[in-house]
């Protein structure tokens, strides 16, 4: 087993992808302290734009030189679906960390076997599941501890920016997105998230899937614009969750609602600042004060009441975390290559569930 865990402070970090979530991690691993060393792109010149954008220090022909220059600690692996895979297994096997984007792979397979190689290597694996990030995600976490037995568990994930059909993205194509867009896209984010924070496994679903918009500049569209998904949990919850990239108006709308046996809670993303509490004798809204969070709430939670925080606060935390663990540190609720495993393998569940028009246990 490889012992990737430095005595140096510094983490050097190379990136592979150069659109808009490649900038996002170069971000946070500013944020985060550490030395952006290289940045590779679709090829040589896209690179160089790459490197320049992020303030790297250099840019490299390809992947495979990026991981085998021997000046980097960890990889970030940004690139379409299709080639997380085998970016991510050439960096364990070099003796990289490696944060790879969700979903880590196109198929629950080879997901497992990426979670598998992470284990066998040692290597400290994540995946941006960011919204386990939120303050008030950790502080539903910690109160739902002490609520009792949860009874139902519901909420989507609606967004529109695939709404027209001159609306396109290399994602709607299965050969680099994968079977499964929407669900394996945005649904994975929400089973992570409902899992984390019940500490419930889904083990059954039921799923449908529509196309709403069939063709587009790219051609026919072969993978779901939508779905819905009911589910059961392993302590007897019932669930339900849509999930849609089509639902006019809304542009990244999470949305978590928790009932258990003696309070209930919900989350929206697009509110993060409040935790709605609700009771039998009455309901609030609980607003993110550090003088009165969890706390596991509160280490995630920098900033004074009244200054909101949002998705690049999440992935500076995620950022920092991971790198915090490759120094040899413990933080609780990192997101491992286990967890984007057990994501594929639900997002396959649910698209063999529309395909057959049955139950999928999970």
């Amino acid at each position: 087993m490889l012992d990737i865990r430095r005595q140096s402070a510094e983490v050097r970090t190379g990136i592979v992808g150069t659109g808009f979530i490649g900038r996002i991690h170069a971000r946070a691993v500013r944020q985060a302290g550490a030395r952006l060393v290289g940045v590779a792109g679709a090829d040589r010149d896209d690179a160089i734009r790459g490197a320049e954008a992020v303030g790297a220090e250099k840019a490299f022909d390809s992947a495979e030189e990026l991981i085998g220059s021997g000046l980097i600690d960890v990889l970030h692996v940004c690139t379409p679906n299709h080639l997380h895979a085998p970016i991510a297994l050439k960096a364990l096997d070099a003796g990289l960390a490696v944060i790879c984007e969700k979903p880590l792979a196109t198929d629950a397979a080879t997901a497992a076997l990426m979670a598998e190689r992470a284990h066998d290597t040692g290597a400290v694996a994540a995946v941006p599941f960011v919204y386990r990030f939120h303050p008030m995600v950790r502080e539903a976490r910690a109160r739902l501890a002490g609520l009792g037995r949860i009874s139902l568990v519901q909420g989507g994930y609606l967004q529109d920016w695939l709404l027209e059909s001159s609306d396109d993205n290399w994602r709607i194509d299965p050969a680099k997105g994968g079977p499964g867009r929407t669900i394996g896209d945005i649904g994975s984010h929400w089973f992570d998230l409902v899992e984390f924070v019940t500490g419930d496994r889904i083990t059954r679903v039921c799923a449908q899937t529509a196309v709403t918009v069939a063709d587009r500049a790219s051609g026919p569209v072969l993978t779901e614009d939508l779905a819905t998904v009911q589910f059961t949990t392993a302590s007897g919850a019932l669930g339900t969750v849509c999930v849609s990239q089509v639902a006019a108006g809304r542009k990244n709308r999470l949305f978590l609602e928790v009932s258990a046996a003696t309070g209930s809670l919900a989350f929206d993303q697009e509110n993060p600042e409040q935790l709605w509490l609700g009771g039998r004798s009455g309901s609030q809204a609980l607003v993110r004060d550090p003088k009165t969070l969890s706390p596991e709430a509160l280490r995630y939670a920098p900033l004074p009441a009244g200054h909101p925080q949002g998705f690049h606060d999440c992935f500076n935390a995620f950022v920092d975390d991971t790198y915090a663990a490759i120094r040899g540190e413990h933080r609780e609720g990192l997101p491992t290559f286990q967890d984007g495993a057990r994501a594929a393998h639900l997002t396959d569940a649910a698209l063999r569930s529309a395909h057959e028009g049955r139950w999928v246990p999970c």
